[in-house]
């Protein structure tokens, strides 16, 4: 928007600005079910540890067996005073949650919190590690509503959502073959769909504008395809592409030296790579 008012800018698990807008999670349902099932492939070959399953796709299983579990009645999670009761509308949040990235410290905190859902699944007493208490109010109390208010606020105020509430549900039964564990939470209704109406068009850039933009191939919060779209409404930047990898925002916090080199080498210098570039993940 301002031209000649910018140095060096740096887009790390960028969107296409296009399809920004109320129902943004829908985009991405398949990135995080593909997640989930390279986190299961990671949680099968730990069955000692975590007891979920020795094969992906037993893993998967008891995924689905303590949605459906939590379907006919919630599962309480915890003990007093703090316990929480968890739906088949809320444990898809917490998968979600778990699945921004593909670090073996991530899954096994993803690993801990399926293990303990799994025994409340089945009945038994269940003990919040201190971290999975801190999520558990970040997502159901109010403890989460200056990040939760605002970034609704954004995205309600760009674009109108649709009001019928039957727009989504249809959403949600197509997507549920698809999309058996996050189809309904990517599909359903939001705060948008009661916002007041935008007041105005959202602004169009139309003007090149040279800059870097970092995206990995499994991003489960904002699509590589994403990155991909923004590159080329924008001829002059250059993309990095992390292949391999299941991690929102990489750059400074993934500890991928190709990926930090090619960025740091930029903010140095100013000047963009020659051409696009591709990293893989680190093996481990």
């Amino acid at each position: 928007m301002f031209p000649g008012r910018y140095d060096r800018v740096v887009l790390d698990g960028a969107l296409d600005p296009r399809e920004y807008g109320p129902r943004l999670v829908k985009d991405a349902a398949g990135e995080n079910e593909q997640a989930l099932a390279d986190w299961a492939t990671w949680a099968a070959a730990r069955n000692d540890t975590y007891g979920l399953g020795r094969t992906r796709a037993q893993v998967l299983a008891t995924i689905d067996r303590i949605i459906k579990a939590s379907a006919r009645g919630p599962l309480t999670v915890g003990t007093a005073p703090e316990s929480f009761p968890l739906d088949d509308t809320r444990i898809p949040l917490v998968l979600l949650t778990g699945t921004d990235s593909d670090t073996d410290t991530a899954r096994a905190s993803l690993a801990e919190q399926v293990s303990v859902l799994n025994k409340a699944a089945a009945g038994q007493p269940t003990r919040l590690s201190p971290q999975f208490a801190a999520t558990l109010r970040f997502a159901m109390t109010a403890e989460g509503s200056p990040h939760g208010s605002v970034q609704s606020a954004i995205l309600c105020g760009d674009r109108a959502a649709p009001r019928d509430p039957e727009v989504y549900w249809r959403d949600i039964e197509r997507s549920r073959a698809t999309y058996p564990r996050f189809g309904a939470l990517a599909n359903n209704i939001s705060p948008c769909a009661f916002w007041d109406r935008p007041r105005e068009e959202p602004t169009e850039v139309k003007h090149d504008a040279s800059m870097l933009i970092v995206s990995a191939t499994g991003d489960p919060r904002t699509p590589h395809k994403g990155a991909v779209a923004l590159h080329g409404l924008l001829p002059s930047s250059k993309l990095i592409t992390l292949k391999g990898a299941n991690r929102h925002a990489v750059y400074g916090v993934y500890e991928n030296p190709c990926v930090d080199d090619k960025v740091n080498r930029y903010l140095a210098t100013g000047k963009l790579p020659a051409n696009d570039q591709i990293c893989s993940k680190q093996a481990g």
